[in-house]
């Protein structure tokens, strides 16, 4: 079954490794610029730490999944723990910056949901791999694709909107 096996995916890690490291220095370059405005704002230390983490997950995802001749459950456990250190991190960061002032609840379960889902979909495809079914990789692909669909955003929002 394809979804179970790493090598039929090797490509896709590949590409996968490389879109996330350029990412990862896109949102660097982000924060570095604006690093001032960022700390005036209580929630926007988070949002960049969480989406930081969403992509180095995603990155450390894509090289677990380079690694040549490992068991399929070996690296179900990895992908499965690189999601739940992201998804703790996510509720960390949300949880620690408190409740600013005019922040609305929508705001507030928006940026925790898109930090948190990435996570949650790599967690599901670890299981999924220790479990031999159950889609497998596609959901390491759902997650890795939201990981840099959230992380361009929030990195946007950190280079641009934060100057506005």
């Amino acid at each position: 079954m394809t979804s179970l096996d790493p090598s039929a995916w090797h490509d896709f890690f590949i590409g996968s490794m490389g879109a996330a490291a350029a990412l990862t220095g896109l949102l660097f370059v982000a924060i570095s610029i604006n690093l001032e405005q960022i700390l005036k704002f209580p929630n926007l230390p988070g949002r960049a730490a969480g989406s930081l983490g969403v992509l180095v997950s995603a990155l450390i995802v894509a090289c677990c999944g380079l690694v040549p001749d490992q068991h399929v459950v070996v690296l179900g456990v990895e992908i499965a723990i690189a999601g739940g250190a992201v998804m703790f991190q996510a509720l960390w960061v949300t949880v620690r910056s408190g409740v600013p002032d005019g922040d609305r609840m929508a705001w507030r379960v928006e940026r925790t949901l898109t930090l948190l889902l990435p996570g949650t979909l790599f967690f599901a495809g670890g299981l999924s791999l220790v479990a031999g079914g159950g889609g497998g990789l596609y959901w390491v692909f759902a997650a890795t694709a939201l990981a840099f669909l959230v992380s361009a955003i929030n990195a946007w929002v950190l280079l641009v909107e934060v100057l506005r």
